[in-house]
């Protein structure tokens, strides 16, 4: 018998608040089971059986917690997918993870209607939340089945799709476990307690992110099994999210370092406006933190901000605030039941403070690329696996990440990571944002090139490529600096905070024998940016 897991504690409880959504509709518990429940009855009714997939192209709303919960119960594995990809894209996650029903919002339809088309989805198995020609309405998914429980009830997965270290992506699939639901969900909900976050209580997490995010998705669920609140936002914005904090009583979230720096971009007032003492545990993760931004967060919230490094694979490490403050900019030292290698080329560890590719301990983590035992293979050193980063470990063992390996310049025959000079440009209050990455130099092989999007008010131009030069130079050795720079009106970052660098970077090796200048505004073109480029030479 299990002690958590929202489908014990929703019949506990059934007028316990769990789900707000991004309209501010609050569902209690007892409605949100006996939706899942009649959800779980209708996948059943459609044929599923325990280890088929249900996949989803869905905004941040009730019916992707819902679809959760009901696969989750009927030992069904769940994929959701990045609402941002094309058709063909869409097609081919449906077509690779065998999904028996396609579950998609109106606002994505074209994409969608095509990919069902393109994966050959039976037109009764398509549903929509919205209208979408040749769909099903989301709603007759349920229609007429029982609230109750179903029978046999049995552990489901998630099963997320991530290009890993290279080439199309994979489904990271995972055995399904022979126990009750609520036990399974249990065990994924203690991973909150690593970070100090208690059960029950007054607990609520706020979603900003979407859920198509393995580690979003995988906080709002196990914050739900937790007995906790959880308050969606379909869009992210640094005041609507101060705002809901207040509202809400905010106590956890999962953030990214670039909802942090927009945070910080707020005028002093607008922060200082609205009362975030309920703040208790803000993690984030996803890509390295400028060491000046967090700390200013430390100093606005309180010690209150926890750090993780881990995949869709697996993980991990994890820093407490009072450590981090300890050892600025690492992301903590390995969890409980896992470890970290950092091995060179050869495969053989590496000292300490030497950089190399970092490996993570399968565990009890252990995975396979859906139908890729190659990709399963090739990632794999002794039982760790890796995804790619570049990174080191000091003497007390704490990790600190450098970049990810395929990100990385090699100029004149130096390694340089993008992201220090990123965290270094990030630092000035004129940019709004910024991307360094490598550009073909006839000499040096690369050259650093950084994309910036001024900050609100600031004019992009010869002036300010001055200054951010200057302010470079003064921070980093002379050859991390970058030789050029480009303005954007507005950088390619998903809602999640990823930044889609190869949008930048691709376009300038495109035509490798294309001297510089003709490439530059050839990349200004395709990325929708105006053709500004400032050279910037010693």
């Amino acid at each position: 018998m299990s002690e958590y897991g929202f489908w014990t504690l929703a019949q506990q409880d059934p007028n316990h608040l769990a789900l707000v959504t991004p309209e501010g509709r609050e569902i209690p518990a007892g409605e949100l089971l006996a939706n899942c429940n009649r959800l779980t009855h209708g996948l059943r009714a459609l044929g599923l059986k325990s280890g088929d997939c249900v996949a989803t192209v869905l905004a941040n709303g009730p019916e992707m917690i819902e679809v959760y919960l009901a696969t989750f119960q009927a030992g069904l594995y769940l994929t959701p997918i990045n609402h941002h990809l094309t058709a063909s894209e869409i097609a081919y996650i449906v077509t690779d993870s065998e999904a028996k029903v396609l579950i998609a919002s109106s606002r994505f339809a074209a994409e969608c209607r095509q990919a069902a088309d393109d994966a050959g989805m039976a037109p009764e198995h398509r549903f929509a939340s919205g209208v979408i020609d040749g769909f099903r309405p989301y709603a007759q998914l349920g229609a007429g089945q029982r609230e109750e429980a179903p029978e046999q009830r049995s552990a489901g997965q998630v099963m997320n799709y991530t290009s890993g270290t290279t080439g199309r992506p994979k489904g990271v699939r995972r055995t399904l476990l022979p126990y009750e639901p609520d036990a399974v969900a249990s065990m994924y909900a203690m991973f909150l307690a690593m970070f100090g976050i208690e059960p029950g209580g007054k607990g609520v997490h706020l979603t900003g992110s979407p859920l198509y995010h393995t580690a979003v998705l995988t906080f709002a669920a196990s914050s739900l099994h937790y007995g906790h609140t959880v308050v969606l936002m379909d869009k992210w914005g640094p005041e609507t999210s101060l705002e809901l904090m207040e509202k809400y009583r905010v106590s956890s979230s999962h953030m990214v370092p670039t909802q942090f720096h927009r945070l910080l971009a707020l005028t002093e007032q607008k922060r200082s406006s609205y009362d975030l003492s309920s703040l208790r545990h803000m993690i984030h993760a996803a890509a390295p933190c400028p060491v000046d931004i967090k700390r200013r967060m430390i100093e606005w919230w309180g010690p209150c901000i926890y750090e993780y490094y881990a995949a869709s694979e697996g993980g991990g490490t994890l820093v407490t605030p009072q450590e981090w403050l300890e050892y600025p900019g690492t992301v903590g030292r390995a969890w409980a039941g896992s470890d970290i290698r950092i091995l060179d080329d050869e495969g053989k560890d590496c000292p300490p403070n030497q950089p190399g590719t970092v490996y993570i301990l399968l565990a009890n983590a252990d995975f396979e690329y859906h139908k890729d035992k190659d990709k399963t293979a090739e990632n794999r050193r002794d039982g760790y696996f890796t995804v790619g980063d570049i990174g080191y470990l000091n003497e007390q063992g704490y990790l600190f990440l450098c970049d990810r390996k395929t990100d990385m310049i090699i100029s004149g025959g130096v390694n340089i990571y993008p992201a220090e000079t990123e965290a270094a440009l990030l630092s000035h209050p004129k940019v709004g944002d910024a991307a360094v990455f490598g550009i073909p130099h006839s000499d040096w092989g690369e050259e650093v090139k950084a994309v910036i999007e001024a900050a609100s008010g600031v004019e992009a131009g010869d002036e300010l490529a001055r200054e951010l030069d200057a302010h470079c130079k003064a921070n980093l050795a002379k050859y991390k600096c970058p030789r050029s720079f480009d303005f954007i009106e507005e950088m390619p970052r998903d809602p999640n905070g990823k930044l889609y660098k190869r949008k930048l970077r691709d376009p300038y090796w495109k035509n490798r024998n294309v001297p510089s200048e003709p490439a530059t505004r050839q990349a200004a073109s395709d990325s929708g940016r105006s053709p500004s480029s400032v050279a910037i030479r010693p």
